[in-house]
């Protein structure tokens, strides 16, 4: 390398080492020389986020009437970050709290602990919000109470009270609804992890269940954000922006609130008509469907809660209880979540399936005590024999053995326990034909599937559970290992995945493993009466805003059409009025004088409940009406609630009443709720001070 190759690799070098010192020099004094200066600008120009909440929108029936809507209220809340701090952890100022607003501080401290402190299965009223927010512990204080705290500082540290809007459901007519509606919470943290790209803020509240979450994208509307610049000691030196909330859009629905009103005392009055009859009868679903349309006029499940409770604050004890098996789960939406056998409500599906397995439906057969099976007698209901009678009047007197001896045959043609490779399995495509295992598609969250309990189901059930009977006398309880459930463990860990005759024949009359949702059978009977059309069922009508401009309608979908014969549906409407004229309803609507189609159902129960006694029967009544020319479709389920005539038609009877303005046999002029003979179809105006348009009965 020559001198001059060396000379200017030096200079190189030398520039480098000087850019080199100057840069750490240039660090050290910004993180050393100078970092005080700095550390003061950044603590003297920090912004903070003031969040003022939207009023939600309203949630009203068809009528404008307000089913939810908001109040103003007091908060108490608790900081935990400002307790935490205290030497006893903020034990005594809780204590204090509780006493001063005669609450137990058992539920003070639950309330103010993050789900994630609390260890699994004592959860029960826990703070799912973030330990930044203020934890509100009673919405609804009395302001001479909330004037002593603020004034008393150093007694409550880290307890304020600020005015809230509180979101209330005003019960008109003593409406719930709580399964409808849900009600609305703070934002927890899984609430930002599945906001697939909305903008959330902390201190909001949003919908948590039913309507409230379902359409809480349009019910919650925009927070107003107020951004601050604070000093070191939090004093506000300017204001960088501030925002106005956006109010929510207003909620329309198919609901009636006089028709919910009808069907929830309907509903409980069935309950307690089963305690009285001398059944568990522990719970319970309605439902009233427009059959021309899919929307949902009324939905109850029974039992409910309060849906205010979570506004007032839930004690330990209530939380727990919305969860219990002993309260009959509260919590649970019977009417869209529930999977019960529908017992003789699905005989339908069998005469669909006789008439494609080529039985004259007209014809007479006969409905003997008893029907063989292999080894086993099934039973007509009573064990009565009945005689021969055509299947119009074997659908209205339920006989059970018409069907066992058809579903027997046809399981046998199919090749029994060796089945063809090709089977006709016209019972399982008949129901197949009512989109059994499809869901009803209820703008209502966690709607269950109901379940068909065909070939298909079988082959996974049993490769889900031949491991356990397989090695039965391992895996269950001795209390498990009876003679009959360890025959029944043998038989299906050799042959589980196989539809025996025994499921055949219970198939036929809607027991064994297939199960429903009431509003399954409830699209089921609607399609029916329509003459074939399955709709979806549906709840909001439209979405307005607050000047009442629409934003959004929602239009009937049609999912379907009854892949079934214009004779049988025609055969199907006939027998299911003949159950009201003659059959197992005839007592029920004697003298009715609206025409009304139906069909009854008392289905068995496997199990026992929590107290060992063993489960009663499940009562069922679906119908649709009027007869000639169908609008409404009803069905009422009432858990261990006996027969189905008896309890749930007579329930479903008084909803008939409260629909048609019958009192008595008589129709009083002027007090059916939809006098025209179908709900309102204009959208109303809405007003958070609309009252329930009275009728004249």
């Amino acid at each position: 390398m020559n001198n001059k190759s060396r000379l200017s690799l030096l200079v190189v070098q030398i520039l480098i080492v000087s850019l080199m010192t100057a840069l750490f020099g240039r660090l050290f004094y910004l993180q050393v020389a100078a970092g005080p200066k700095y550390r003061e600008a950044a603590l003297s120009i920090q912004s903070r986020d003031v969040v003022a909440p939207a009023t939600r929108g309203l949630i009203v029936d068809g009528y404008g009437v307000p089913l939810a809507m908001n109040k103003a209220g007091l908060a108490i809340t608790i900081d935990r970050i400002a307790i935490d701090k205290l030497e006893d952890k903020g034990v005594g100022v809780m204590k204090r709290l509780a006493a001063l607003l005669n609450l137990k501080y058992e539920d003070v401290y639950q309330n103010t602990r993050l789900c994630g402190e609390l260890p699994k299965g004592k959860k029960a009223g826990c703070w799912q919000g973030s330990r930044y927010q203020p934890i509100p512990i009673t919405k609804s204080a009395d302001p001479d109470i909330a004037l002593q705290i603020v004034e008393r500082s150093d007694a409550f540290p880290g307890v304020d009270a600020q005015p809230v809007a509180i979101r209330n459901y005003p019960s008109y007519l003593n409406v719930n609804a709580a399964h409808v509606l849900g009600y609305v919470g703070p934002l927890t943290e899984s609430d930002l992890l599945e906001s697939n790209g909305k903008q959330y803020f902390r201190s909001e509240t949003i919908g948590k269940t039913g309507l409230e979450i379902q359409y809480d994208s349009f019910l919650r509307g925009e927070p107003g954000i107020r951004t601050v610049i604070v000093d070191r000691k939090e004093s506000i030196t300017r204001e960088s922006q501030n925002t106005k909330p956006i109010p929510g859009d207003h909620l329309v629905t198919s609901l009636d609130v006089r028709l919910q009103a009808a069907t929830e005392k309907a509903l409980k009055d069935a309950v307690l008509r089963g305690r009285a009859n001398g059944y568990r009868s522990d719970s319970g679903a309605a439902i009233v469907m427009d059959v021309k349309t899919g929307q949902i006029l009324a939905l109850a499940s029974y039992p409910t809660y309060d849906p205010n409770s979570w506004e007032k604050g839930l004690t330990v004890q209530q939380a727990s209880d919305l969860f219990s098996e002993k309260k009959s789960v509260p919590a649970l939406n019977r009417a869209i979540q529930g999977l019960f056998a529908p017992a003789s409500t699905f005989k339908v599906v069998s005469v669909v399936a006789a008439a494609d397995a080529g039985y004259d439906i007209k014809a007479k057969y006969d409905c003997p005590s008893q029907v063989q099976v292999g080894t086993r007698a099934f039973q007509n209901f009573d064990s009565k024999n009945q005689g021969r009678m055509d299947m119009k009047k074997a659908i209205a007197v339920s006989c059970d053995t018409i069907w066992y001896q058809i579903a027997f045959d046809e399981w046998l043609r199919d090749g029994g326990l060796k089945p063809k490779s090709n089977p006709n399995d016209y019972f399982f495509k008949a129901a197949q034909a009512f989109d059994i295992t499809e869901k009803v598609g209820i703008d209502l969250p966690s709607e269950s599937r109901s379940r068909l309990a065909d070939r298909a189901y079988k082959k996974r059930w049993h490769d889900q559970n031949k491991d356990f009977y397989c090695n039965y006398k391992d895996r269950a309880t001795k209390a498990q290992q009876t003679p009959f459930l360890l025959q029944l463990a043998a038989e299906n860990c050799v042959d589980g995945d196989k539809i025996r005759a025994g499921d055949a024949v219970n198939f036929s009359i809607g027991q064994g493993d297939t199960v429903v949702t009431p509003l399954k059978l409830t699209q089921m009977y609607a399609a029916i009466a329509n003459g074939g059309t399955i709709w979806q069922a549906s709840i909001a009508k439209a979405v307005v805003k607050t000047d009442g401009t629409v934003v959004k309608t929602f239009t009937p979908a049609k999912l379907g059409t009854l892949d079934v014969e214009a004779s049988t549906i025609k055969f199907l409407q006939q027998s299911l009025r003949e159950v009201v004229v003659s059959g197992t309803g005839e007592g029920v609507f004697a003298g009715f004088p609206i025409e009304i189609s139906g069909k009854t159902g008392t289905g068995q129960v496997f199990g026992k409940n929590p107290d060992g006694s063993l489960k009663d029967d499940t009562s069922w009544f679906a119908s649709y009406a009027p007869s000639n020319n169908p609008r409404y479709a009803v069905v009422m389920m009432v858990g261990q609630g006996g027969f189905g005539a008896s309890t749930s038609g007579v329930g479903v009877r008084q909803i008939y009443e409260a629909l048609f303005g019958v009192s008595g046999n008589k129709i009083v002029p002027g007090a059916a709720l939809f006098p025209e003979g179908k709900p309102p179809m204009q959208l109303p105006k809405i007003s958070p001070a609309t009252k329930p348009k009275e009728t004249g009965k």
